[in-house]
């Protein structure tokens, strides 16, 4: 069973963090919502969250993917040193390293999207010459690192996670459960 962290800092945007919590979890990953600082968060429309664990007590070795949400402050709350090492360690491992909305801005700050395929919430990347910016994806995939842009592509992002994971049949079963073909079909 893989492993997932779910890092959450106060101001953290709820349905990107649990769109990806819920999704997973319905994959049978092992998936932990992990804050960076008290047990209890803040999301950025009040919404309190108790973190299965904290950044401090856990080991990198053990995971296979880090998941940054969006959301402001959240996004700019994460750009803490802990936050920093433990997604330079994993990076440096290959593993997942996924962020959606604000948050790549985040990946950006400790230098690993340089040279990556990427996309964000508007105005996130700061500096889009050093990075290959795709504004008009849903997601991008570029090698390990997943990025997203926003509330609206939360599920997009969730199940491109699961699929990077290696649980293609579960991403298959929880889209046909959750009628995301239904909606494919329809949405224009």
């Amino acid at each position: 069973m893989k492993k997932v962290l779910v890092l959450l800092a106060d101001g953290f945007e709820e349905i990107e963090a649990l769109t990806v919590v819920d999704v997973l979890r319905r994959g049978n990953v092992d998936c932990k919502i992990c804050s960076i600082e008290d047990e209890d968060v803040r999301g950025t429309h009040d919404i309190i969250i108790k973190s299965d664990c904290n950044i401090n007590e856990i080991n990198s070795e053990e995971y296979d993917a880090v998941v940054l949400p969006g959301g402001l402050p959240g996004a700019d709350n994460l750009k803490a040193d802990c936050v920093k090492e433990l997604v330079i360690k994993m990076n440096d491992k290959n593993k997942i390293v996924a962020a959606i909305c604000a948050a790549p801005g985040t990946l950006e700050y400790f230098n690993i999207l340089e040279g990556k395929y990427c996309t964000s919430y508007p105005g996130c990347i700061e500096d889009k010459d050093k990075v290959n910016y795709i504004e008009d994806e849903l997601v991008v995939v570029d090698k390990n690192i997943i990025t997203s842009r926003g509330p609206a592509t939360a599920l997009m992002f969730a199940l491109k996670i699961l699929e990077e994971l290696g649980y293609i049949n579960e991403m298959e079963e929880i889209k046909e459960s959750m009628l995301v073909n239904l909606y494919n079909k329809y949405a224009k």
